[in-house]
């Protein structure tokens, strides 16, 4: 039993696969598990119940098809109804073989399967041959398919939190430039404030430090906002 290993006897007409799911194994019920049937029914055949008994276990047996893929497991029953069950591999919770007496002595047995959340037993692979490579089959496709779902949800975590960073980035960046043309706006309507200042020969100058100034020359000693005189006045009360 190894991965890949595909009863010729199996039909397959009743599975569907998805896009990007392979077949990995494929197999049903040992025909030897129909020993004891013979057994029991042809004895029984005189009175006609044995030929049911063997001809019922048959139809049972080669209508029973196990299937294993890289993403779930199949199990396909009914004779003349058709049954099929699936289970993927994350819902996987437990897998186990036993074996009969009979099953040890030809090499076949069940492999029972348990989900998680669910009420023992959900899918078994009842007569298959080799029980416990079938078993490891499944347990390394379920543990592949777990590592790879890890994988993946670490990349999402590591995008996401690439891509919160270049958020932070983007709003720091825009926040500076926003602040650099608050403050060239708040220089540029500054109001304008009057110096003044005293030259040489005595006269006083007034001028406006914003844009656009204008400036005045006083006479020296003559203040317009507290002499009412005329600046003749003033010049003829110096000369006396």
């Amino acid at each position: 039993m190894t991965d890949g290993a595909i009863d010729d006897d199996v039909d397959l007409e009743w599975l569907s696969l998805e896009a990007d799911e392979e077949l990995l194994w494929a197999a049903g019920p040992d025909r030897r598990t129909l020993v004891p049937a013979f057994a029991i029914g042809i004895p029984l055949s005189l009175v006609l119940i044995g030929l049911v008994i063997i001809a019922g276990e048959y139809l049972r047996v080669t209508n029973t098809h196990y299937v294993v893929t890289n993403r779930a497991l199949y199990k396909k029953t009914g004779v003349l109804s058709r049954d099929v069950k699936r289970i993927e591999h994350e819902k996987v919770q437990d897998i186990s073989y036993s074996q009969s007496a009979l099953g040890n002595y030809f090499g076949y047995g069940t492999v029972e399967v348990s989900t998680a959340g669910g009420s023992g037993v959900e899918m078994s692979f009842a007569a298959v041959t080799d029980p416990k490579a079938v078993q490891r089959l499944i347990s390394e496709r379920i543990d592949r398919t777990r590592d790879e779902a890890a994988t993946d949800r670490t990349s999402d975590d590591v995008l996401a939190a690439i891509l919160e960073e270049l958020r932070a980035i983007r709003a720091a960046v825009e926040g500076g430039a926003s602040a650099r043309e608050s403050r060239h706006d708040s220089t540029d309507g500054r109001p304008n404030t009057e110096e003044t200042r005293t030259t040489g020969t005595g006269a006083t100058e007034t001028g406006s430090t914003g844009n656009g100034s204008t400036g005045h020359r006083s006479p020296s000693g003559f203040d317009p906002e507290t002499d009412d005189r005329t600046p003749t006045e003033h010049d003829q009360d110096q000369s006396i």
